[in-house]
């Protein structure tokens, strides 16, 4: 039973995030996927970001309308990029362009301590409809919608 990783801040719950998280309830199969939720801790943005329980609440939402079973998931407060990762037994994690160097850096440690190296499956940005990638940044800015659709009066 495939052990999967993930992680994110996870705000907003945009077309990249469910993208990500349909891979990994998809990879898992009858596994179980581990949802890294960052911390309040971690984060340093450049626009408002809110608190880890609202934004874990919308995570838990999104993810029980997807209909997955409880035993199928557990979301997990990051306090550092890695997470339990660099601990524990996974086999696979999944990543984003953005998130694919601390893939990279988890397999490096986790080499170090004598574990094997996370099977990466790599999940492409979803594009607004400019063709930019969709992002909590553009929608925070209010460019685009959590869909990628343009707003007419940024």
């Amino acid at each position: 039973m495939p052990k999967v990783a993930v992680g994110g801040t996870f705000q907003y719950m945009h077309k990249g995030h469910t993208k990500l998280l349909e891979k990994a309830f998809e990879v898992a199969g009858d596994g179980k996927v581990y949802v890294g939720l960052t911390s309040d801790e971690m984060l340093s943005k450049t626009h408002s970001i809110e608190k880890y329980e609202s934004r874990e609440s919308l995570l838990q939402e999104y993810i029980e309308n997807l209909q997955i079973p409880k035993e199928k998931y557990e979301i997990q407060k990051l306090n550092d990029p890695y997470g339990p990762t660099i601990k524990e037994d996974f086999d696979f994690i999944i990543v984003s362009p953005e998130t694919y160097p601390v893939a990279l850096e988890i397999n490096h440690l986790r080499e170090e301590r004598g574990l094997k190296p996370l099977k990466i499956e790599y999940v492409e940005y979803v594009m607004a409809e400019d063709e930019i990638p969709i992002s909590t940044t553009r929608i925070a800015k209010g460019e685009i919608d959590r869909h990628g659709r343009l707003n007419k009066n940024p």
